[in-house]
C-alpha cells in the first residue's frame, strides 16, 4: 500500500487527479490518500499530491504510538535514513521536531546512520486528524510549475490559467504518452504546455487569429510537436475519432456574446463537437454546464466546485 500526500485545500479534487497515477485511491485523512498501487513515472507528472511512500504503519496522532509501531513493524533498510515529520494541515498538536528525534533513534537502533542532507532513505511521519501514517519515501512530484508563470511565457493575456490547475486537468482527463490532446478554445495554450510536457501531442484551435499565433509562440517553447489553428470550437476541422482527449475552458463571464456566438450555444455547440472527436473531456467555467454536457451525450463522471475568489468560483467537470 502506498500513501499519498495531497496538496491543495480540496482532497476530493487532488485525490480525483491522482488516480491518474494510483490505483484505489481514497482519502484517509486530511491531506492523506491511501493507494493499493502506484505509478511511480505517472506519479511525477501529478499536479496536487507532492510525495508518495510504501506504507509501513497507520496508529494514533501521537509521538509514543508512532515510535510503537515503528518498532513493530521493524525496518527493513540498509545505509543512511532521514526522518521528516509533518502536522498535515495543522490538524494535531503533536511536536513533530520530537518525533523526528524519537523515531530516529529507533532507526538508529536498528543500525542505521542519519544523514539530513543526502540519505539513502526518508521516513516520512504524517500526523493528521486521529492518525499517524509512517511510509517510506517512494516518489515525489516534480514542482516545477513556477517555471511555467503565464505572465512569463513570450505571449501573455489576462486571465491565462496557472499550469498547475491545467496539469490537473489533463490528468483528470487520464492523459497519457503519445496521446493526441485537443483543446477546441486554447487562448494562449496553457493547457495544451501541460499536455506536451506529459509526452502527449497538443492540437489546439481558437476563434481568434491573435491567440492562435500567440499559442504558437508558447507552445513552441516547451514542444517540439504540436499544431495550432483558427477554427470554430462548434465546427472542428477534425475527423471524428481524432482526440484522445479534449480539455477546454470555456469562457467566462455574463456576457451574451462570444465573437459570433451566444455563450450558451458555443459551449453547446463544442460540447456536441468534443463528443464527436474523443470519448474523454474535462471541461473547466464559471458555471456548471452539466446540462448541456448531457444534451451533448455526455455524462458527467465527476464534478468538481474550485473557489477563486469571492466574485469566481471555477465548475470541473470530467465527461465520459
Amino acid at each position: 500500500m502506498f500513501v499519498l500526500e495531497l496538496g491543495g485545500d480540496d482532497d476530493d479534487f487532488a485525490a480525483a487527479e491522482a488516480r491518474a497515477a494510483a490505483t484505489d485511491l481514497r482519502v484517509a485523512a486530511p491531506g492523506i490518500g491511501l493507494a493499493s498501487d502506484l505509478d511511480s513515472e505517472r506519479f511525477r507528472g501529478l499536479a496536487y499530491a507532492h510525495r508518495a511512500g510504501e506504507h509501513v504503519a497507520t496508529t494514533d496522532a501521537s509521538v509514543d504510538a508512532a515510535v510503537a509501531a515503528l518498532e513493530d513493524a521493524g525496518v527493513a533498510r540498509e545505509g543512511s535514513v532521514a526522518v521528516r515529520a509533518r502536522n498535515v494541515r495543522n490538524t494535531t498538536d503533536v511536536d513533530t521536531q520530537q518525533a523526528e528525534r524519537d523515531l530516529g533513534g529507533v532507526l538508529v537502533d536498528a543500525g542505521l546512520d542519519v544523514d539530513l542532507d543526502d540519505p539513502d532513505h526518508e521516513l516520512r511521519a504524517l500526523f493528521s486528524g486521529d492518525d499517524c501514517f509512517l511510509a517510506w519515501l517512494h516518489a515525489e512530484s516534480v514542482r516545477d510549475f513556477g517555471e511555467r508563470k503565464p505572465t512569463d511565457r513570450p505571449f501573455f493575456q489576462p486571465g491565462s490559467m496557472d499550469p498547475l490547475l491545467a496539469r490537473a486537468l489533463c490528468n483528470l482527463a487520464g492523459v497519457r504518452p503519445g496521446d493526441v490532446v485537443l483543446d477546441p478554445m486554447c487562448g494562449t495554450g496553457g493547457v495544451l504546455i501541460e499536455a506536451a510536457l506529459l509526452d502527449a501531442r497538443p492540437v489546439g484551435t481558437d476563434a481568434q487569429q491573435k491567440m492562435v499565433e500567440g499559442a504558437r509562440q508558447n507552445l513552441a517553447a516547451y514542444a517540439a510537436d504540436f499544431d495550432v489553428a483558427r477554427a470554430d470550437a462548434t465546427r472542428l476541422p477534425l475527423r471524428d475519432d481524432a482526440a484522445d482527449a479534449v480539455v477546454f475552458d470555456a469562457p467566462y463571464g455574463r456576457q451574451s456574446k462570444v465573437e459570433t456566438h451566444e455563450l450558451a450555444d458555443l459551449v453547446a455547440g463544442a460540447l456536441a463537437e468534443a463528443r464527436r472527436v474523443t470519448e474523454r473531456c474535462v471541461l473547466v467555467a464559471d458555471r456548471d454546464w452539466r446540462d448541456a454536457a448531457r444534451d451533448a451525450g455526455w455524462t458527467v463522471a465527476e464534478r468538481f466546485e474550485r473557489r477563486v475568489h469571492r466574485s469566481l468560483t471555477r465548475y470541473v467537470l470530467v465527461l465520459t
